[in-house]
């Protein structure tokens, strides 16, 4: 079942098109990435699927209802968490989801047994501290708590890790990773490191369209690199084979990156290594990444 469907869904400002005609469903149970730059129309998007923005075309249904604008009848299925939330600072993260609880109706003792549980889930339970001194790793895994505090079917990430340091990212990453256990993640970001790390479909948005788009594993898959990685057991060896290979980098003391532009090339690169005595402790092709495919369907 797909909790989220947008179908031809176009978007104007003015004379600009920001999304033309985009198409894409994300199945229950995943991690979506909804990957693009900065300004491809991301944020456009979510406003639109919360019903804040008014689409020029097309439709948008969650959890089988249709989306209309002004009326967020379908904001019962959804949890939000912006790039920056806001809080009142005043309150501490238990008072502020027993709060939250409260304006979605739960009774006050049902919104203390879930705020506890969440406050768990993101690290912050027992943290007695007002929501003003926290940092902003801290605000962005109570923002998770505050999304999920109505067990929600589609948890709305935009761009949550943009602006936290390394360890905030792994942090905000791993809780994500445990909340698809209750929920479906569409995750909007430009950090293509993130959606490797977590994503399962994904969805690249370029120039007003997506393209490209579909299970993350099958779309690696299907563009394998020719690019090696050859480390060798002394630099000798490697020498030897940068005077044969000169288009290989090397990449550490021992190791050299070569691309073979075919299959017949690398194996005349593996008898040339075996006619030589030269025996490499590893040779490794390389998985595409993220950022090669999106700069291939950019034409960059």
């Amino acid at each position: 079942m797909d909790i989220l469907t947008l179908d031809k869904v176009s978007k104007s400002f003015g004379a600009k098109r920001i999304l033309n005609e985009i198409s894409f469903s994300v199945p229950q149970g995943s991690i979506f990435g909804f990957i693009g730059q900065n300004g491809a129309g991301k944020t456009t998007t979510m406003k639109m699927i919360l019903g804040l923005l008014k689409k020029d075309q097309g439709e948008i249904y969650v959890a089988g209802e249709k989306v209309s604008f002004g009326q967020n009848v379908t904001n019962q299925y959804i949890g939000y968490l912006p790039d920056v939330p806001e809080f009142y600072e005043y309150m501490t993260p238990f008072e502020y989801l027993i709060l939250c609880g409260k304006i979605t109706g739960m009774s006050k003792n049902v919104a203390a047994e879930r705020a506890k549980e969440l406050l768990e889930k993101v690290g912050l339970l027992g943290e007695k501290r007002r929501i003003r001194g926290f940092s902003r790793g801290m605000k962005q895994r109570l923002g998770v708590a505050q999304a999920l505090m109505n067990r929600p079917k589609l948890l709305i990430c935009d761009e949550p890790t943009s602006a936290l340091d390394p360890l905030g990212r792994k942090e905000l990453l791993d809780i994500l990773v445990q909340a698809k256990k209750e929920t479906t993640i569409l995750f909007s970001t430009h950090i293509l490191s993130d959606v490797e790390r977590i994503c399962d479909q994904i969805a690249f948005l370029h120039g007003g369209e997506l393209v490209l788009q579909g299970n993350l594993e099958e779309i690696k898959s299907k563009h394998v690199s020719n690019d090696l990685e050859i480390e060798f057991q002394n630099r000798n060896d490697m020498q030897e084979f940068l005077a044969q290979y000169e288009d290989g980098e090397e990449f550490s003391s021992m190791g050299v990156r070569y691309e073979a532009k075919t299959e017949k090339e690398m194996l005349c690169m593996m008898q040339y290594m075996w006619e030589r005595n030269i025996c490499p402790q590893k040779i490794e092709r390389l998985e595409a990444s993220l950022e090669d495919l999106f700069m291939e369907v950019v034409g960059r």
